[in-house]
């Protein structure tokens, strides 16, 4: 028979097991335990404030509030850039059932400016629903018919604001500048945060450099949200204007009011006698580096970029052969001609290269040693025995090319470059192009075949004219020629003079900087170099003195006209024949009064011809100017 005997059950083998699987237990809880109230000492304890701030966050939302832009001054107080009131049209989505119809009748009551609608509709979409989205500036007969048809647009509405206004428009564009609507490129460099309620930044000019100063520090004002972030309680919109406790408002700090070097006289002044021409007028005060004039023509008004500039309008000045957007006083590139030739006389002369009353021949043309090549004078004839100051006052083109040979190449270039030609002369607005000073080291940079990399003699004897590889912008030989008329002085030229606190009216001048000078071995040679020039303007054949006949001031220039491209040995230049963009350059440099200079100018008219008929004359409505002489008011049209 099987035995179905039970083992008995070991009872206390199975007391130690439970009592140590609820020790177990009891420390997993204790853990557990322990866990949960670290983690609540830390939330409660520890994160405090962290959390608190968050929760506030939720609640409480930081509106930013734009800073007013500050004003900008010529040297005699008038206003060029302001701030003018203006009307907004605005736009809040979750109002507007058919956002694509209403903008496409406010396009046609002609409310919208040329945009793209599309473009415009996803902009305003990307919005959360109750904030408002600007849609585009208005003028006062655009919001006014806009104010007698609210009540078809639910979600449109108008509000105030301020747009940059410039009462001289093109005038002094590109010495100004003008402020735009900030692009991509501009949040890649700017603090977003001090930008955070501003659409507006300077884009070129002083606008653009001074941004800084200008711009002034944003502010900020707390509002009260719900989850959404929709506005329960606004500050502002408190009794008294005191707004509620425990909400705070930081006003904005005004930007500065920016003094220019500029006289609007002068400029204005410049672009009258410029009118409809390509070129540049740059004129300098030689004491100081002080810019009184800085004029690129043609210009654009910059209002409608301030206004907010179209698409179409856009690529329309950018196409525009004349490149108005093109500033020519800083980065317009020229051979110099003939203007240069007091420099490089002045170089001879403190060489010893040149014996200053000693005649040469000219029989209208020059030949080097060996060589048959005619390097022509501008006139066919010639002029004669010449000495330096009669090549100067007469522009004798054979005199120069002897000199330049015998001065050289090296010694040339580094006269030049004492006067400031071949770098950038330091102002303080960007845009400035370096120009060219040629020589042999430069030539082996400049080219990779070694052929090419060869200096040749004649290259130096058009650099005596200041043709060839040679360039220079309208500010440099504006500056080289304060030069002259300061006997070597220099100080880097500059646009702004001085700041004005918005608020407390202080005034902080800035200080012109004075840079190395021009040195020569003998003073004289200054006065025999200046009192050349002050024959061009005075003597009976000097080049410039028809322009400037009948001056209440004296008066020392000179004038020049720079090829633009090659004549032939056996050709002759006929103007009437020639494709006007492939004209001659004219230009003029001029400084008075002659004792104790005041004003030193370049003018470059682009494809205008003669120097003494297309350039002299800007010049002189220049000098002119601060004489009241033909003065036409301070408007501009």
């Amino acid at each position: 028979m099987e035995n179905t005997e039970r083992p008995f059950r070991d009872q206390m083998r199975e007391q130690k097991l439970f009592q140590s699987r609820v020790i177990v237990c009891a420390v997993g809880v204790l853990l557990l335990t322990a866990m949960l109230v670290g983690r609540l000492v830390q939330l409660q304890v520890v994160d405090t404030q962290h959390f608190t701030e968050l929760s506030e966050g939720n609640r409480i939302r930081t509106a930013p509030l734009s800073p007013t832009r500050g004003l900008i001054f010529d040297r005699n107080g008038l206003l060029v850039a302001e701030n003018r009131p203006m009307w907004q049209l605005v736009a809040v989505p979750e109002e507007i059932d058919d956002l694509d119809g209403v903008l496409n009748t406010l396009k046609r009551l002609d409310l919208l400016s040329d945009v793209d609608l599309e473009e415009l509709a996803n902009n305003v979409r990307s919005r959360r629903g109750f904030e408002r989205f600007t849609l585009g500036n208005l003028s006062e007969s655009q919001a006014a018919r806009f104010a007698v048809r609210r009540h078809r647009f639910p979600g449109i509405d108008l509000q105030e604001g301020l747009v940059r206004h410039y009462p001289y428009a093109g005038a002094g564009v590109h010495a100004v500048g003008y402020v735009g609507s900030i692009s991509s490129d501009d949040l890649e460099v700017i603090d977003r945060g001090e930008y955070a309620a501003t659409s507006q930044i300077g884009k070129t000019g002083v606008e653009r450099s001074y941004e800084t100063i200008l711009h002034g520090q944003v502010g900020y004002r707390q509002q009260e949200v719900n989850a959404q972030g929709r506005v329960l309680l606004d500050p502002a919109s408190t009794e008294g204007g005191e707004g509620q406790p425990g909400l705070l408002t930081r006003l904005p700090t005004p930007g500065k009011h920016v003094v220019l070097s500029i006289d609007m006289r002068l400029q204005l002044a410049g672009a009258r006698a410029m009118g409809v021409q390509r070129g540049a007028v740059v004129a300098i005060d030689p004491r100081s580096g002080d810019l009184l004039a800085l004029i690129s023509t043609p210009g654009f008004d910059p209002n409608r970029f301030a206004a907010g500039l179209s698409r179409n309008d856009y690529v329309a000045l950018t196409t525009d052969l004349d490149n108005p957007l093109f500033n020519r006083a800083l980065a317009g590139r020229y051979p110099p001609g003939s203007t240069i030739k007091p420099m490089l006389g002045l170089a001879a002369l403190d060489h010893g290269s040149v014996d200053p009353h000693e005649d040469h021949y000219c029989g209208g043309y020059f030949t080097l040693p060996g060589s048959t090549h005619r390097y022509r004078d501008w006139r066919e004839q010639g002029h004669g025995a010449m000495n330096l100051h009669s090549a100067i006052v007469e522009s004798c083109d054979v005199y120069f090319y002897r000199l330049a040979v015998e001065l050289g190449i090296d010694s040339l270039g580094s006269s030049l470059t004492a006067f400031g030609f071949g770098a950038p002369t330091g102002i303080d607005v960007s845009g400035e192009a370096a120009g060219i000073v040629p020589s042999r080291e430069w030539k082996r940079q400049q080219f990779a075949n070694p052929a090419d990399q060869v200096w040749f003699p004649g290259e130096t004897v058009i650099a005596g004219i200041g043709q060839g590889y040679m360039q220079a912008t309208p500010l440099q030989l504006a500056h080289a020629t304060a030069a002259l008329a300061a006997a070597g002085r220099r100080f880097k030229p500059r646009l702004l003079i001085g700041t004005e606190d918005a608020v407390s009216g202080v005034f902080e001048e800035a200080e012109p900087v004075e840079i190395d000078g021009v040195a020569v071995a003998d003073e004289a040679h200054w006065q025999r170099v200046r009192d050349a020039m002050l024959g061009v303007t005075s003597e009976p054949n000097g080049t410039g003195r028809t322009a400037m006949l009948g001056t209440p001031y004296t008066v020392a220039g000179k004038t020049g006209t720079a090829q633009v491209f090659s004549v032939g040995q056996d050709e002759e230049y006929d103007e009437e024949n020639v494709d006007e963009r492939l004209r001659d350059h004219g230009l003029s440099v001029a400084f008075a009064p002659f004792d104790a200079p005041e004003i030193a100018v370049a003018v470059i008219v682009e494809n205008g011809g003669g120097g003494s008929t297309a350039a002299a004359p800007v010049a002189r409505a220049i000098l002119d100017a601060p004489f009241g002489i033909e003065d036409h008011g301070d408007s501009y049209e």
